[in-house]
């Protein structure tokens, strides 16, 4: 009769790891720590656990006057122009995505064409959205329209890159089928490849809207328009009340944002 061990017993038999373990925490501890000696204070702004004191007291008792005002410097203003550009970036980004993705997926046109719209999609995508705000700034200005492009070519690339692959494992056997019932090539896009592709089409550009809506916050940065501007004005000036306030609408606009995402997302899921 063979033995067996107990569950002790094989706990015990374990090879024991706690010395790697304490290592490894010994390394990253040590890493922190090194890491942190690199704070420094200056005469302007105090030392970094002032400068998050600061911020976390700011949105605590954010300045009232610019979170509830409907003027261009207040931050229901900026924050639909930054939703505006997100929203409108997706928009461009999605119709001029569509017809590259098919062009550029295997199963629908010649090889060597869907090799060149890949090679395109993957140029597009090699760029980040700063080098594209500065590009598109030094052509229209600073501005709204900036931070528009710059959102839209963005978007082609990944939204290319994400049809592509939808596109590519659509079921032929629908499409046969149809084909046999003696359906016209407008009734199989009608029937067959428009079902397939808009539930998980949909479900990108509102995961692609969600990455613009956080990336045209940091665009404003380099001028391209909405909130982030005057939200690191507020940070290089001290004023930590500004910026409790524009931080503050930031995270009821995500949370609202997501909010309405998970919605659409679990009604698409249910057909």
């Amino acid at each position: 009769m063979e033995y067996k061990l107990t569950p002790a017993e094989t706990l015990s038999k374990e090879p024991k790891r706690w010395i790697a373990t304490l290592i490894v925490a010994l390394v990253t501890v040590s890493l922190i720590a090194w890491s942190g000696s690199a704070l420094e204070s200056n005469s302007t702004g105090g030392s970094g656990l002032s400068v998050a004191k600061g911020i976390i007291l700011g949105i605590l008792h954010p300045t009232t006057d610019i979170l509830f005002t409907l003027q261009k410097n207040g931050v229901p203003y900026l924050l639909l122009e930054t939703m505006c550009i997100a929203f409108l970036g997706t928009l461009v980004g999605a119709v001029i995505s569509i017809p590259m993705a098919f062009l550029g997926a295997g199963n629908i046109v010649p090889k060597p064409v869907a090799v060149v719209f890949r090679v395109l999609v993957m140029a597009i995508r090699t760029i980040p959205s700063f080098v594209y705000g500065l590009m598109f700034i030094m052509v229209t200005g600073p501005g709204a329209f900036a931070g528009l492009l710059t959102m839209s070519v963005c978007s082609i690339g990944m939204l290319s890159k994400m049809f592509i692959e939808t596109i590519e494992d659509l079921d032929r056997g629908i499409l046969e089928s149809l084909s046999a019932a003696g359906c016209t090539t407008f009734d199989k896009m009608r029937y067959g490849i428009i079902p397939q592709l808009m539930p998980s089409f949909t479900s990108t550009l509102i995961y692609r809207f969600d990455m613009n809506l956080r990336d045209a916050t940091v665009l404003g940065i380099v001028g391209a328009g909405g909130i982030g501007a005057p939200l690191i004005f507020a940070m290089n000036s001290y004023r930590w009340n500004d910026v409790g306030a524009i931080l503050l609408g930031l995270v009821i606009l995500v949370l609202i944002v997501e909010w309405c995402s998970s919605k659409l997302r679990n009604a698409l899921m249910r057909g």
